[in-house]
């Protein structure tokens, strides 16, 4: 029952609808009094022969008025509880969706994706099931077997009804013995749903790796591992589960046992009439789902409180990026002042970076190069305010970017990375998604200074297009070119093109960082790269390897270096002219 304690927030803002839905509920539990009792007249004036038309017609009509109530406030109380369940569940959702938006990097590197859709699923639909048909069943089964309860009792004979009910005392010591076994064992099978889950999302994702590599039936099997599992999990808890019906009925049997045995003698004695007992094993038929009900109110209360755990786990993560009291809400811009000198990912006590600094002018244009696993991303990452536990300072106009709000400080940036997010709308949509009002017109410059639109006209439906699933109907260039025409659009003051271009050919790049250059001679542009071509007309440029900076310079400065930036621009050029000399050729 404690997970109607952890719900008492919920219960009391919907209080009056579950106050109008309970007394619905005991109204309705009344006129179930009705029915038996009059059964019973009806078969003592039977039995005593002295039954007249008048007596039955109003007897019918009784039940008819009594089905008529009981079909209206049963329709009140759905209209109350289940709509109040409604209501919790789009609240979680919704606060779900909420935590989600504010974490961290660090958070979706501990949470898989499946996962968390696991928890904002299934583990919701538990929890609202306690605040719909757990509050149904509790309130329903209580109030309809204490008014049969009493009925008997007040009725009939209380001594009878005592002898029936005290059976029905083991179903208590039942719900206390399994209570704490079925909660482990549902939040295990919603464990398990979590991992399906992850498998699933990840396998569809990778679908055309998995047939690149012949690795199908691999997979499969591997997919099968975690249904077994989940199999396992779910064996067990509706194995427990499964465990109160059985009893349930060996108990309400034991009750008609007594019933039959001692009603019969007492009618025999003249105690109560052959239509009292009628009467009584209505009542006791009455009963039989508030009995029922206790294993499925159980079965509800334990899964739902298993993954309210799991929601509230969740909820309970907090981020790492947290706005000061004061944060400044004003929109950064000035010169960039870059000075970390330490600096390690949360979950690795590694040096990531280490006495990196730089200082750009804004309006300028810095090229960040090297290595694979040199650092450019992680320099990124500090500036896109991944991370901001660190040793250093990043400054933009002489203020640390960690005093300025959060979300002030990211709208002003516009980040295109390599492996670019499309959504499965049009493209018009995808390149306006930061300002969704944004003019056709203004669609379409981007588009060009993306060097995009010439393909977009050669499409039939152009701007109309849908871009399917992740893009799905594009080519890896167009979709790196759109990425770059919606950063474009939002206008940034900072522009992060994180090897953005690696999809494009030579004559493209040049000519979307010609376009760049000249639309955006007052915004600045740090532009991470593998090919160095795409960094030449940078007014500054940095090499990093081993997460600190080994040459600094312009594109000419560091070619008299003569250090790894001019080793692998010279190799990097001749690779492009034996290639053009092969293609040429052909």
């Amino acid at each position: 029952m404690g997970i109607f304690s952890r719900l008492s927030w919920f219960f009391k803002h919907q209080w009056k609808q579950y106050l109008v839905g309970v007394i619905a509920l005991i109204l309705v539990a009344i006129c179930n009094v009705i029915p038996p009792r009059i059964i019973g007249n009806v078969v003592d004036a039977v039995s005593k022969k002295n039954m007249t038309a008048s007596f039955l017609i109003t007897n019918m009509v009784t039940l008819f008025v009594v089905a008529i109530v009981q079909y209206l406030l049963r329709f009140l109380w759905q209209k109350m509880i289940y709509g109040s369940s409604y209501v919790l569940e789009r609240d979680l959702r919704s606060r779900l969706f909420r935590h989600f938006m504010k974490m961290d990097t660090t958070f979706y590197q501990k949470w898989r994706t499946g996962d968390l859709m696991a928890h904002a699923t299934n583990d919701i639909d538990a929890v609202r099931d306690v605040a719909g048909p757990g509050i149904l069943t509790l309130a329903d089964s209580l109030i309809t077997g204490t008014s049969m309860i009493l009925a008997m009792g007040m009725f009939i004979n209380w001594k009878l009804t005592l002898l029936a009910v005290l059976p029905l005392l083991l179903l208590a010591v039942m719900a206390n013995v399994l209570g704490g076994k079925i909660h482990v064992a549902f939040r295990d099978s919603q464990a398990a749903f979590s991992s399906i889950n992850n498998k699933t999302q990840e396998s569809v994702v990778g679908i055309k790796v998995l047939k690149a590599l012949g690795q199908e039936k691999e997979d499969e099997t591997d997919f099968n591992k975690y249904v077994d599992q989940n199999i396992k999990a779910n064996k067990r808890s509706y194995r427990l589960d499964a465990l109160f019906d059985p009893l349930t009925t060996i108990i309400m049997g034991i009750s008609y046992t007594l019933t039959i045995i001692f009603g019969g003698l007492a009618v025999l004695q003249q105690k109560i009439t052959i239509g009292q007992l009628v009467s009584f094993i209505t009542y006791m038929a009455e009963l039989m789902w508030p009995m029922y009900a206790v294993g499925s109110l159980f079965n509800l209360l334990e899964r739902g409180s298993a993954s309210y755990d799991r929601i509230s786990e969740l909820l309970a993560e907090k981020s790492s990026l947290v706005n000061p009291k004061n944060a400044l809400t004003t929109i950064p811009s000035g010169t960039i002042d870059f000075d970390i000198k330490r600096f390690h990912y949360p979950d690795d006590k590694a040096i990531a970076l280490s006495e990196v600094n730089f200082h750009l002018d804004e309006g300028q244009t810095l090229g960040i190069v090297g290595p694979t696993g040199g650092g450019k991303s992680t320099i990124i990452g500090l500036l896109m305010r991944d991370f901001d536990h660190y040793n250093g300072q990043i400054m933009v106009g002489k203020t640390d970017i960690r005093d300025y709000n959060l979300n002030s400080y990211l709208d002003t940036i516009g980040y295109v990375p390599q492996t670019n997010f499309l959504f499965s709308t049009d493209i018009r949509d995808n390149v306006r998604f930061a300002n969704i009002h944004a003019s056709q017109s203004k669609v379409e410059q981007a588009s060009y200074i993306a060097d995009l639109q010439a393909d977009i006209e050669k499409i039939p439906e152009k701007y109309d297009t849908q871009v399917g699933e992740l893009g799905v109907s594009l080519s890896g260039g167009q979709k790196q070119r759109l990425a770059i025409a919606r950063a474009i659009l939002s206008n940034p003051k900072l522009l992060i093109l994180d090897d953005s271009l690696s999809a494009v050919d030579s004559k493209t790049e040049r000519n979307i960082e010609q376009r760049i250059a000249k639309n955006r001679q007052q915004g600045t542009t740090i532009i991470a790269a593998s090919r160095l071509s795409s960094v030449e007309n940078a007014n500054q440029i940095i090499v990093v390897d081993h997460g600190t900076i080994v040459e600094k310079g312009t594109h000419q400065e560091l070619l008299h270096q003569a250090g790894w930036y001019a080793d692998t621009f010279n190799l990097q050029a001749r690779n492009a002219e034996i290639e053009g000399r092969l293609n040429n050729g052909k």
